[in-house]
């Protein structure tokens, strides 16, 4: 089983507005103390990674939404069981659900998100835009 890393460092404030709070202190409150996977993000010059721990549940779980610059991560498990005895009958039903919505910045090419899903993490790939990557630096010659 993997598991996630949490690193604590000093957050750009661009992060801070892609996801609408300090990300990385939101995650110390208790509202997350379980019911919500834990999710790193993960920024590189081509985009950023969005990786969600979810052991225990499969692809078609899953559901990814795209509104706007509004992305939806939301999954829901339901499990049956039924025990018969003699006299008695058992049913046993058990829910686990969340949903997630990060604010994407302009520079994502929504048209080109992929998700993959293996090991217990959904990983998610949002591209930047061509004009929003980081160039190499030029020289500029004088005329």
């Amino acid at each position: 089983m993997s598991t996630l890393v949490k690193t604590q460092f000093a957050t750009p404030s661009y992060l801070n507005g892609f996801f609408g709070k300090d990300l990385f202190n939101e995650f110390n409150t208790p509202a997350f103390s379980g019911s919500v996977p834990a999710v790193n993000v993960v920024e590189s010059k081509e985009g950023f990674r969005i990786e969600v721990a979810a052991p225990g549940l499969q692809k078609s779980d899953f559901k990814l939404n795209l509104e706007k610059n509004q992305l939806t991560i939301s999954a829901h498990k339901e499990q049956k069981s039924e025990e018969a005895g003699e006299k008695y009958t058992r049913r046993e039903f058990k829910y686990n659900s969340f949903q997630r919505t990060f604010t994407l910045p302009n520079s994502i090419d929504g048209e080109k998100i992929e998700a993959n899903y293996a090991d217990g993490i959904l990983s998610i790939l949002l591209p930047k835009r061509e004009e929003a990557k980081e160039k190499p630096a030029r020289q500029i010659e004088i005329a």
